[in-house]
């Protein structure tokens, strides 16, 4: 069974226009679903909205939207109101510009979808959109409302359709200044550096994601098991302290090297080594006098 599209419209470049259909590409619809009970009665708990003052319970015809401009005092806005506000929505999807995959900041992507044709008669002009693309080697930027918000999206060729990836607004990303100028300007080269690429160059592989499970969501899930078959539940194993160690030593353990062998141990008066070499190899003054005779 076919997916359900979460919107459709149209795929605009200059004057060639395509039908499409927008698919949500990720979801948590898989992951376990706890709900909040009553632990006396095993009843579900209801969430109701309260009056902060009287304690009151609010219907929900009840309940406005209002923007607080100082303490407790606050702008209210009507549902007719808010509605007013969206952008209208003329469902195109009207790419602006052609740019570089690179040119976009990964920080700045959102939620990813799929775009395909809509209908079998759109084929051919989402197939010259497509192809032209993949050709160009370039992505397209195109803004249209999405419930309810005007979005920018970053359109890519994927497999025989496209990915439209909803872009964050410029507002919504912490500029990295804030949290990186603090960190100390500090030069890393000879033996330290190349073992670090030796050890980058160990670990290189492909990603894949069948390879990396959700650790959690199959512990609730066993745990959930455990609980109806009434097994009792094993707690993991504690997981032992991280030790601190040198760095140098670290990055030689990573590469599987041997530590370097510890100096052999001098002599602490000058001219020891020496007078006891030659002491070692003169042989006693009996033997001297017995080889004379």
């Amino acid at each position: 069974m076919a997916p359900r599209a979460n919107w459709k419209g149209y795929l605009k470049v200059a004057e060639l226009t395509c039908p499409v259909a927008l698919y949500t590409a990720a979801s948590t619809a898989e992951r376990l679903a706890l709900h909040t009970l009553n632990r006396e009665t095993g009843h579900r708990v209801l969430r109701d909205y309260v009056d902060r003052e009287s304690g009151d319970t609010v219907p929900k015809d009840d309940q406005v939207k209002g923007y607080e401009v100082a303490a407790d005092d606050y702008v209210v806005l009507e549902p007719d109101e808010v509605a007013a506000a969206v952008p209208e929505a003329d469902k195109t999807l009207a790419v602006e510009a052609f740019i570089r995959c690179r040119d976009v900041d990964d920080v700045y992507f959102d939620r990813p979808y799929y775009l395909a044709p809509s209908g079998r008669v759109a084929e051919e002009a989402f197939t010259l959109i497509r192809e032209g693309m993949r050709a160009a080697k370039v992505a397209a930027l195109a803004r249209t409302v999405l419930f309810r918000r005007m979005r920018t999206i970053l359109i890519r060729p994927h497999d025989t359709g496209l990915v439209g990836t909803t872009l964050r607004f410029d507002y919504e990303v912490r500029a990295a200044a804030e949290v990186f100028d603090d960190i100390g300007d500090l030069r890393i080269e000879g033996e330290m550096l190349d073992l670090a690429k030796h050890i980058i160059g160990t670990k290189k592989g492909q990603f894949d994601p069948k390879a990396y499970d959700d650790r959690y969501e199959a512990a609730l899930a066993e745990l959930v098991r455990a609980k109806i078959e009434g097994r009792p539940i094993e707690k993991p194993a504690a997981r032992p302290a991280a030790k601190v160690v040198d760095l140098m030593e670290a990055l030689r353990q990573s590469a599987g090297m041997s530590p370097p062998a510890a100096p052999k141990a001098k002599a602490t008066r000058a001219g020891r080594g020496t007078k006891a070499k030659a002491a070692a190899e003169k042989p006693p003054a009996t033997a001297r006098r017995r080889k004379a005779s």
